[in-house]
Formats: C-alpha cells, sequence, structure tokens
C-alpha cells in the first residue's frame, strides 16, 4: 500500500507545491482509519491538506491490483486519488461524490480497464466529466 501512495503522491505533488513524502503521508493515514477501497477494483485514496488552493486529483490504472481491504474482497487495478484544501470540507465531499459517480458508470470503467495509455484513459475520463469530478 505504501509504495502506492507514494507514487499517487508523486503525481499529485506535481501538480502542486506540496512535497510528495507529505501527500503519501497523508494518504497513507486516511487509508489506515479505514479502507477507501468502494469495490469493483476500484479506491479513493484522499486527504485534506494545508497548503493548497484547490481539489486536485491523479488517476492511474494499475497492471498489477493491490489489496485494498475492499468490503468485496476484489483486489483495486483503479485509482483515483484526490487531495483537497484542509478547509474544503464540502468540495471535498462533493469531489469524492462526483468520482464515485463517475466510477459507477460500467461501461467507462472497462474502457478506463482496455486503455492503452495514459493519454487514452485521459480522454475517456474527460469525455464522461472528470473536469466535474476534481
Amino acid at each position: 500500500m505504501a509504495g502506492l501512495m507514494q507514487a499517487l503522491a508523486e503525481m499529485l505533488a506535481g501538480a502542486t507545491s506540496l512535497d510528495a513524502a507529505l501527500i503519501a503521508e497523508a494518504l497513507v493515514q486516511r487509508e489506515r482509519v479505514g479502507s477507501t477501497a468502494f469495490g469493483g477494483g476500484f479506491a479513493v485514496p484522499h486527504a485534506r491538506l494545508s497548503g493548497l488552493d484547490n481539489v486536485v486529483g491523479a488517476f492511474a490504472v494499475l497492471t498489477r491490483p493491490v489489496d485494498l481491504r475492499a468490503l468485496d474482497g476484489e483486489p483495486v487495478d483503479l485509482v483515483y486519488a484526490l487531495i483537497s484544501p484542509e478547509e474544503a470540507g464540502a468540495d471535498h465531499l462533493k469531489a469524492l461524490a462526483a468520482v464515485s459517480r463517475l466510477m459507477r458508470d460500467n461501461a467507462l470503467v472497462e474502457k478506463l480497464r482496455g486503455a492503452s495509455s495514459a493519454d487514452a484513459a485521459h480522454a475517456l475520463l474527460v469525455t464522461h466529466g472528470w473536469s466535474q469530478a476534481a
């Protein structure tokens, strides 16, 4: 789990002024509170951090699924990490809800799993509301 959170943190750090280690620690701490795996092979690791001006997300399709203790017992291969400003209670919850809705689209999920590249996955997300999710 720590390796996945570090990789996600590095992606998120690239879009913010925050240190990747700080982001990774916040994601790991949140995961320890309870699994962010929704089931169906999807998880939304998330945290609220000071030093951010807006909600930032990063999406990954994993080549090797990981066990994040989902209620359905399925390993996770689709991950949308989300970080929000510390004071962004409502915006954070809205972003989580939007991502959850997006990933309930079974046709989209299957297309994401079959995407041939990061650009292809990004294009799929954009056409299905990625910009509204975070």
